[in-house]
C-alpha cells in the first residue's frame, strides 16, 4: 500500500471564523455584500478581516478567526493527539472534522465513518433508553439493525450500565452517559474515532480502560483515533503523534514526546522574583536572599515539572557577619495559587540553617505528593525572639503539569506521601 493509500484522513489549510456577539454571519448588509461577491465569482470579502483567536485580548474586529490554515494528514491506524490551552481551537476543529459544523475554507478528505464523542451525551436522545441509544447511533453510523445487535452485549458489559440500560438517558449521571456514549462510539467500529476531553469526566478505573480500549482498536484493528486531553501522560502513552494548537493556529506537529515538550515549554510559566512581594524588608539589617532558582534533574533552569521529578532549589544568600545564632533557619511555605498551603516547614528541621558566611543553599525538593497544578514558594529567613531578616513571599513559582509516578496512562487524584525538603548541600 502506497503512502498516500494508506491517509485515511486529510485535512487541508482548514480556517474556522465567527462573528463575535451575535448569532449568525452578521447584518444584512455583510450578507448582501457576500451574495454580490459570490454572484461576481469573488471571495467572500470578509475573510480578510478579523482578529486572530486570543480570548485574553479585547477584540478589534466583529469577527475571529477561531482555527486559520490548520493542515495535517492521518494515516490509517494512527493515534493522533491534538494539544493546547483552553481556547487553542481544539474542539473547534473537532466538530468541523466531526461535520457538526462546516469550515469557513478548507477541504477535508476522509476514508471511512467518522464516530465522535465531543460532549456529554453527544447524539443520544435523552427520553431514549440507554438500548435504544445504542440502535439510533448505530443507524447514523450507517450500520444495520443485525450489526448493532451483534455488538450489543459487549457494549453494555464496557459501559457498565447494564441495570441502567433500559432507562432513559435523561436519568443518567454524566459519568454514566459518557461511560455508555464512549462505548458505542469504540465498538460500533467507525474507521476514525474523534474524542474530545470528555472522558475526563468518568472516574479513574474508567479513564484507564477507555485508554486501553483506543489502543486495541489502533494497533489491533487498524482504525484511526484522534484526541484531544489535557492529561499530558494519556497523550504521550497513547498517541503516536501530535499536533499543537495556539490561538486557533497550528505551531507543531511531530512525534508526541516533542509535541508535548514543546506544548510545556511554549506554555510554561514564567518564574518571577519581585522584591515588591517581600513582607518584610529591611536593607542594611540581618541576611537577605539574593535569587532563588529551580533546575530540574538534567540541571537546566525550569518552572514546569512532572510529579516525582526531583527539583533543586538554590537560593543565593548575602550573609552577615553578625549572625551567630544556631538556631537562624530557612523557612519555606508552598501555596497553590488560589492560596492553600500544600507543604510548610523549616530547613532547620532537615539540618541547615544559616550562619554568618552562608552564601549558598541548595535543595532538593520531592514532588511525589504534588498533584497537577500551580505552586509558588515562600522563603523567610528567621531566627526565634527576633524580626525576620527577610520574608519573600511568591519569590517563585512552578507548574506539576502531570502526576503518573507510575506511568499507567492516567492521572492520581489522591496524595499519598509528603512532600518533603531533603538538603544535599550548603555553603
Amino acid at each position: 500500500m502506497s503512502q498516500n493509500e494508506n491517509i485515511i484522513l486529510k485535512v487541508e489549510n482548514i480556517s474556522k471564523q465567527y462573528r463575535l456577539g451575535t448569532v449568525g454571519t452578521g447584518t444584512l448588509s455583510h450578507d448582501i455584500n457576500r451574495w454580490w461577491h459570490a454572484i461576481r465569482g469573488k471571495e467572500d470579502p470578509y475573510l480578510k478581516v478579523g482578529d486572530t483567536n486570543d480570548r485574553t485580548q479585547k477584540a478589534n474586529s466583529d469577527y475571529v478567526w477561531a482555527l486559520q490554515d490548520i493542515s495535517f494528514d492521518v494515516a490509517r491506524g494512527e493515534v493522533l493527539g491534538i494539544i493546547g490551552k483552553n481556547g487553542a481551537g481544539k474542539s473547534t476543529l473537532l466538530k468541523i472534522l466531526s461535520k457538526v459544523t462546516a469550515p469557513t475554507t478548507g477541504v477535508i478528505k476522509s476514508r471511512g465513518r467518522i464516530a465522535s464523542l465531543l460532549e456529554v451525551g453527544t447524539g443520544f436522545n435523552p427520553e431514549l433508553t440507554g438500548r435504544e441509544n445504542i440502535f439510533l447511533n448505530g443507524a447514523i453510523l450507517g450500520m444495520t439493525k443485525k450489526e448493532i445487535a451483534s455488538k450489543l452485549d459487549e457494549i453494555i458489559a464496557f459501559s457498565g450500565c447494564e441495570r441502567y440500560i433500559d432507562t432513559p438517558t435523561k436519568r443518567y449521571s454524566s459519568g454514566m452517559t459518557v461511560r455508555l456514549a464512549f462505548a458505542v462510539a469504540a465498538f460500533l467500529e467507525p474507521e476514525i474515532l474523534v474524542v474530545d476531553e470528555v472522558l475526563a469526566v468518568g472516574d479513574a478505573e474508567f479513564q484507564k480502560k477507555a485508554i486501553g480500549k483506543m489502543q486495541d482498536i489502533s494497533k489491533s484493528e487498524g482504525r484511526t483515533v484522534l484526541f484531544v486531553s489535557h492529561n499530558m501522560a494519556a497523550v504521550q502513552g497513547l498517541c503516536t503523534k501530535a499536533v499543537v494548537l495556539h490561538n486557533g493556529k497550528s505551531i507543531f506537529e511531530g512525534g508526541t514526546k516533542e509535541a508535548i515538550d514543546f506544548y510545556l515549554n511554549h506554555e510554561k510559566v514564567q518564574l518571577f522574583t519581585n522584591p515588591a512581594i517581600r513582607e518584610s524588608w529591611n536593607p542594611t539589617l540581618g541576611p537577605k536572599i539574593k535569587s532563588i532558582q529551580l533546575t530540574n534533574d538534567a540541571n537546566e533552569t525550569n518552572s514546569y515539572f512532572k510529579a516525582g521529578e526531583e527539583i533543586t532549589v538554590a537560593l543565593e544568600i548575602a550573609p552577615d557577619a553578625t549572625i551567630t545564632n544556631e538556631y537562624a533557619a530557612v523557612c519555606f511555605i508552598m501555596n497553590t495559587l488560589d492560596e492553600q498551603i500544600a507543604v510548610s516547614s523549616s530547613l532547620k528541621m532537615n539540618g541547615v540553617g544559616y550562619t554568618a558566611t552562608t552564601q549558598k543553599i541548595t535543595c532538593k525538593l520531592d514532588t511525589t505528593a504534588l498533584l497537577t497544578g500551580d505552586y509558588y514558594l515562600r522563603f523567610v529567613l528567621h531566627v526565634p525572639g527576633h524580626d525576620n531578616f527577610d520574608d519573600w513571599n511568591q519569590a517563585v513559582n512552578f507548574k506539576i503539569v502531570s502526576h503518573d509516578i507510575h506511568n499507567t496512562g492516567f492521572e492520581y487524584t489522591s496524595v499519598w506521601k509528603t512532600t518533603t525538603f531533603v538538603t544535599t548541600s550548603w555553603s
